[in-house]
């Protein structure tokens, strides 16, 4: 269709402004010859007289695409998704104006929806910003150890914190905590010990092992507690380790750090808030996550390498967040509760608190008794209650007062307990989803 041909479909509309149909058909002609101003108008228009018209508002997108106005693409498209009518093509456009705005993170979800939809897909500008090569690590592949990601650039997950160490602190230096010692003592001291006894029954040294219970309880300090205990590597992952924006890396990274672990037996491999990289699939909205969870069974599997000598602690305050697959035997096939200190913990934490700060001689028995349900977070929240109060002395009189045994039993008053809020959720869990028996320890220790 020409010129001539749009003039003629002008004079149509002008005898019938009304006809959809036909300004739809002059606003397509107007963008193929890159008239886009006067496409806009027509496509405005049309809106005006319907605005839900959903090839007006995908000829509209088109338009701002290609004059540079992407925020107004991405609410087009955005509305279109939310009515389920975007097409392939107005979701491309839509993540290659999220590329161009900035906003990866919204352009990289965007992406794999299309690419869920449509595996075969290939978009130069799109590829090369957000598609990244899938996790391939072979056994004879070159590790080098200033680079353990092995990305080879400046700005990618060797840049994050990846720290390797051995804790001075053993189990001696933990107060209470007797049953989680035993576990652990059983399924990997032992067997470092009588490597021997172990393999004439089949046993591996290493597995996983999953503690869970309120915030501020201590599994952190219990893990590189575990690792100083065998003098062991300790690697400690959080979620900014592992999770990348871009497509494929966050597994990369996932076996990247169990490889590391293989390496320098033996190692204890600490994942905190394990749930947020192993929530359940079920929930999962994106591939993405999905992903990131396979790689991280296969990895607990030791698919991918041997991973005799690792132990993999797994820590979290929402077990039940979990998806159940990292629950089966050879994965963490030993959950243990880790529940507020009990009294000789508690002491033991104060003694630790309170070291260096001036004080009097401290009952902290009586302070305890006030102090039911606390974690040792609240614990120290306590003390800096305390120390405030005694800051706003010292500051006018400029003497610093000791601390008394009054001092933290008053604050103890002042402070409620951080784990109240988890027990509530944790019980409902342990009442009435317990089918397998996981939560019959927050049961106990409630009563």
């Amino acid at each position: 269709m020409n010129n001539q041909d749009i003039e003629s479909l002008k004079e149509a509309i002008e005898g019938s402004p009304d006809n959809l149909p036909l300004r739809i058909m002059l606003a397509g002609k107007y963008l193929h010859f890159g008239r886009l101003e006067e496409a806009e108008v027509e496509y405005q228009t049309v809106l005006n007289y319907d605005s839900n018209h959903i090839k007006a508002k995908e000829g509209l997108a088109e338009v701002y695409f290609r004059r540079g106005r992407y925020s107004g693409v991405i609410v087009i498209v955005e509305e279109l998704m939310a009515r389920n009518k975007a097409t392939e093509r107005m979701m491309v456009i839509c993540a290659k104006s999220l590329v161009r705005e900035k906003s990866i993170d919204e352009a990289q979800e965007l992406y794999e929806k299309i690419l869920d939809e449509n595996p075969d897909f290939e978009d130069k500008e799109l590829d090369e910003n957000l598609r990244m090569p899938s996790f391939d690590f072979e056994e004879d592949d070159e590790f080098d150890e200033d680079d353990p990601f092995g990305f080879g650039f400046t700005n990618g997950p060797d840049d994050k914190d990846f720290l390797m160490e051995k804790p001075s602190i053993s189990f001696k230096d933990v107060g209470g905590m007797d049953k989680l010692k035993e576990e652990i003592d059983l399924k990997i001291i032992k067997p470092l010990e009588n490597a021997d006894l172990y393999a004439a029954y089949g046993k591996k040294v290493g597995g996983g092992i999953l503690l869970y219970g309120p915030p501020g309880c201590g599994k952190t300090y219990l893990a590189k507690a575990t690792a100083g205990e065998i003098k062991a590597n300790f690697i400690s992952v959080g979620i900014n380790d592992i999770l990348d924006m871009w497509i494929g890396r966050s597994e990369k990274n996932m076996g990247y750090i169990f490889e590391v672990a293989r390496r320098n037996t033996p190692c204890v491999l600490f994942f905190d808030e394990v749930d947020a990289l192993g929530a359940s699939r079920s929930d999962m909205k994106n591939s993405s996550g999905r992903h990131v969870i396979n790689q991280f069974l296969s990895e607990l599997d030791g698919i991918e390498g041997n991973n005799d000598g690792i132990l993999v602690l797994g820590a979290t305050n929402a077990p039940w967040h979990l998806d159940p697959a990292f629950r089966r035997p050879g994965r963490f096939d030993r959950i243990i509760f880790v529940p507020p200190p009990d009294t000789v913990s508690k002491e033991k934490i104060l003694e630790i608190i309170m070291n260096e700060k001036p004080k009097e001689k401290l009952d902290l028995s009586k302070v305890i008794e006030q102090t039911k349900f606390y974690s040792g977070a609240d614990l120290k929240a306590m003390v800096d209650i305390a120390v405030e109060e005694k800051l706003r002395i010292a500051l006018k009189t400029g003497v610093p007062e000791p601390i008394t045994t009054n001092d933290l039993i008053v604050a103890a008053k002042k402070h409620h307990a951080s784990t109240r809020e988890w027990f509530n959720t944790a019980k409902n869990y342990a009442l009435f989803a317990n089918e397998s028996g996981i939560y019959d320890e927050i049961l106990k220790y409630i009563k």
